[in-house]
């Protein structure tokens, strides 16, 4: 049998994350203790707390089914980039990083030196900030951005912007794709404008520490989605399987115009696709739909950068 390729990993566990909240250390209207409650209640494992221009920690919060991931957001440039910046170890240059909101003056270089600082730096809102390809296509440092905001989506019907990922994949960004609830809480959870619970990213860690998770997000080892899951994906030979939740559409999206696209049956739903890969789809990202056009989209894995051997030998 020939040899499996994981896109997602084999090993480790799915946990459930929201990448981007807010409290009312700025803007929201949740404290974070109150944050951690309610998503724990609705089977999140982790929060990324992005409270705007004001960096936080909360290590307090950090429990053994529970990881609070420190950082915080901001405007960046002249254009005003929304950027999510994610602490990799709040333990190291602790007194650098108090101050750190005031590299913000530098404008879009100060993305280096936050990078420099041990943060990941996401955009964010792109659509939100009224910026486009030609502005945001020169950022450089970046190891992310949303593909998908609740919070926006609700707001102004601005959330969901695969477009934008897939013009700064094919202007060479090799950059992964988070997908967040940016919730604020303004509305009730009962209410149809509450922000809450609509966007998550699933990371597949080894366990569940700050550690592991943010190797994780390094390595691209996750999924975004407004509700659909992915289970596995690998390719097997020239061979591209895909395993998910019920669902009623896959696609394959490539470099090119084309895509593979496998869709269930009137009153059936799909599980598993499999396409042949030809080698010359310059990168493949996977995007499924359910019956009530939520979707979940992978990252982009651009074939170049996989050890596939039948990929060696046609060059």
């Amino acid at each position: 049998m020939e040899e499996r390729v994981y896109l997602l990993p084999q090993e480790g566990n799915f946990y459930k994350a929201n990448m981007n909240c807010c409290t009312t250390v700025s803007h929201g209207k949740l404290t974070a203790e109150q944050v951690k409650e309610v998503y724990q209640s609705r089977g999140y494992q982790i929060a990324a707390y992005m409270d705007w221009e004001k960096y936080c920690i909360h290590g307090e919060l950090y429990a053994p089914d529970f990881l609070a991931l420190a950082g915080f957001s901001a405007a960046v440039g002249k254009k005003g980039f929304r950027i999510n910046f994610y602490d990799t170890n709040p333990d190291e240059m602790r007194e650098e990083k108090e101050n750190c909101c005031e590299l913000l003056s530098k404008g879009s270089d100060c993305i280096e030196s936050m990078n420099q600082l041990g943060f990941l730096a996401s955009l964010s809102l792109t659509y939100h900030s009224m910026v486009t390809y030609e502005d945001y296509k020169e950022l450089d440092g970046l190891f992310a951005m949303e593909i998908y905001n609740y919070s926006n989506d609700v707001r102004e019907l601005r959330g969901y912007q695969p477009q934008a990922y897939d013009e700064m994949l094919r202007c060479g960004k090799k950059l992964l794709c988070l997908a967040s609830d940016g919730n604020r809480n303004e509305y009730p959870f009962e209410h149809s404008l509450n922000d809450s619970f609509g966007g998550f990213t699933k990371i597949k860690a080894k366990e569940l520490t700050y550690e592991a998770v943010i190797e994780a997000l390094k390595k691209g080892d996750f999924y975004s989605s407004m509700g659909p899951e992915i289970r596995s994906l690998y390719i097997q030979g020239k061979e591209l399987v895909i395993k998910t939740g019920p669902v009623q559409k896959i696609y394959v999206k490539t470099e090119g115009r084309n895509c593979y696209i496998k869709t269930a049956q009137p009153g059936e739903i799909l599980e598993e696709a499999r396409f042949s890969l030809t080698g010359k789809e310059g990168y493949i990202r996977i995007v499924c739909g359910d019956e009530n056009g939520l979707f979940a989209a992978s990252n982009a894995y651009f074939l170049s950068d996989l050890p596939l051997e039948w990929l060696k030998e046609q060059v």
